[in-house]
């Protein structure tokens, strides 16, 4: 029997029913595959920056690169990859020589001793800085104070920490084994990651430091203070930084006032 037209109208209208149940089930599961997706989106976007945040922590405290390094360390942007950049005196100015002399932060005066044997490269360097005197009035812009790392870093050209470009250098000269540096190591800033990225910027340890190697090593040790350590902790180590994190300016303003060095040996 022909189903009558009320049957008809009644099975179009639950087939209606069913195709737009079906599109509806659709456009909600697209709708939650959005929702999915902006959501991990969003996730690695945060993961992202928080790996950002920690990559620039890292770069600003492990390595007065920051060291400025930023312990890790400042140096040139121009840096090439085991090239050196500028106008570099050569290794064999420093190669067999000790040098001693002093190096005074504020009215603080500081007996130090370069090993120009272990350190060549950089000890040449800071040699050339005593002799032109370009480090005096140069900045001390950091201060790390720490259970594990207590250092001064100085050499920038402000207390942003920013230093000459197109002046460069490397490689890793004496590096400590274990990253460990005893109190009144004198070394030279980099860049983290970086070999040849060190440039005029020093740091001085004021207590035994443990500065993990990066990807490049470790960091050059040029020298030793040989006396004055006790007034630099005293007159500007003590008084800590203007940072909360134990990272950051030092307290009292500091600067080089005077560098000299003598060869003492050859």
């Amino acid at each position: 029997m022909a189903p009558t037209r009320n049957e008809r109208e009644a099975r179009e209208a639950r087939e209606r029913l069913r195709i737009f149940t079906a599109r509806q089930s659709v456009h909600e599961t697209a709708r939650r595959r959005r929702r999915l997706d902006n959501v991990i989106a969003i996730s690695a976007g945060v993961v992202l920056i928080a790996v950002a945040a920690t990559v620039q922590v890292l770069y600003g405290t492990v390595g007065p690169g920051a060291p400025k390094a930023k312990a890790s360390a400042s140096a040139s942007a121009s840096a090439q990859a085991g090239k050196n950049v500028g106008d570099i005196p050569a290794p064999t100015d420093a190669t067999k020589t000790t040098f001693t002399g002093t190096l005074t932060l504020n009215q603080i005066a500081l007996g130090v001793e370069l090993d120009g044997t272990a350190a060549p490269q950089g000890v040449a360097v800071l040699a050339d800085e005593a002799k032109t005197n370009y480090l005096v009035g140069k900045v001390c812009h950091r201060v790390v104070v720490s259970d594990t790392a207590n250092l001064i870093q100085c050499g920038a050209l402000d207390t942003t920490g920013k230093d000459v470009d197109g002046y460069s250098f490397g490689p890793i000269e004496n590096a400590p084994k274990g990253g460990v540096y005893p109190a009144g190591t004198i070394a030279l800033a980099r860049k983290g990651g970086d070999a040849y990225s060190q440039g005029h910027q020093i740091f001085i340890t004021t207590t035994s430091t443990t500065l993990p190697d990066d990807a490049a090593g470790g960091y050059t040790v040029v020298g030793t203070v040989t006396s004055g350590l006790d007034k630099l902790i005293s007159g500007i180590m003590s008084k800590g930084t203007t940072a909360e994190n134990g990272d950051g300016q030092p307290t009292v303003a500091t600067k080089i006032t005077a560098f000299t060095l003598k060869a003492s040996a050859k």
